[in-house]
């Protein structure tokens, strides 16, 4: 009966990283921009070693990869606010200085100038730097992503000038990954040296003066929620069952 009670708890133990992974899905429902990952799948590996032969453990194939599912849009009407369309992602600085991508939008211009967005990311243009953004400077942005300021004297009269275009990919042809720090980068196969990748087929687009919300169906991982509770004590009682069944057998043998 020891077989039973390994696998049943082997089993809980792996789905715990299934439950972590819903947890934190339905931490960041309000979350602007976030993406879930996709569903991890389960399966049965035959254990080796002496004494173990007949063993199965269940196990996960974590990949973490990330599902560039659309969320809702939000309209805010604020300039400094942009939606990413279809599977565009931004290219982003990370804490560290590498290149990593986002979908959050809601940019905002930090204490050195330089265009951020919500989590202090600083926005990368097409030629891998920071946005720079002259001081007191109102902003526009275009569908393509061009990023315009012009002078808060006179916005009306002085032309507005092109200060950068944010880096946009189409990940469509692709598969990210999540970073420890929640920012997507391209698995290994798709990577170029710096990080960065290759663009779509599919033109990247914005939508300013919008934002998108997480793509997270609350409903949904309410019901996994609940099913993995249920699976829990299912598999608790599966071990009890195998303790009971096994304490049976002995006191037959200790009759006899």
């Amino acid at each position: 009966m020891d077989r039973l009670a390994f696998t049943a708890m082997a089993s809980i133990n792996e789905r715990r990283l299934l439950r972590e992974q819903l947890n934190n899905e339905l931490a960041n429902v309000s979350t602007v921009g976030f993406k879930k990952s996709y569903d991890n799948a389960m399966v049965a590996v035959k254990a080796k070693g002496e004494g173990w032969d007949t063993r199965i453990q269940p196990f996960i194939e974590k990949m973490n990869a990330v599902s560039l599912e659309q969320g809702s849009l939000m309209a805010t009407l604020n300039p400094m606010d942009i939606a990413l369309k279809d599977k565009t992602v931004m290219g982003v600085q990370a804490k560290d200085g590498t290149l990593a991508f986002t979908r959050r939008g809601d940019l905002k211009i930090g204490s050195t100038g330089v265009l951020e967005n919500g989590s202090g990311h600083p926005v990368l243009s097409e030629d891998g730097a920071p946005i720079t953004i002259p001081p007191g400077a109102i902003l526009t942005m275009t569908e393509e992503g061009d990023v315009f300021a012009r002078t808060p004297v006179q916005p009306l009269l002085d032309p507005s000038v092109l200060v950068g275009r944010i880096m946009l990919r189409d990940a469509s042809g692709i598969t990210l990954q999540r970073r420890p720090d929640t920012l997507f980068a391209p698995y290994p196969q798709f990577a170029t040296a710096n990080g960065d990748f290759a663009t779509g087929p599919i033109p990247t687009r914005i939508v300013p003066g919008a934002l998108e919300t997480s793509n997270v169906n609350v409903v949904t991982a309410m019901v996994k929620l609940i099913d993995f509770s249920r699976s829990f004590e299912t598999q608790v009682r599966t071990i009890k069952e195998a303790k009971s069944l096994d304490e049976s057998g002995a006191s037959m043998l200790k009759a006899r």
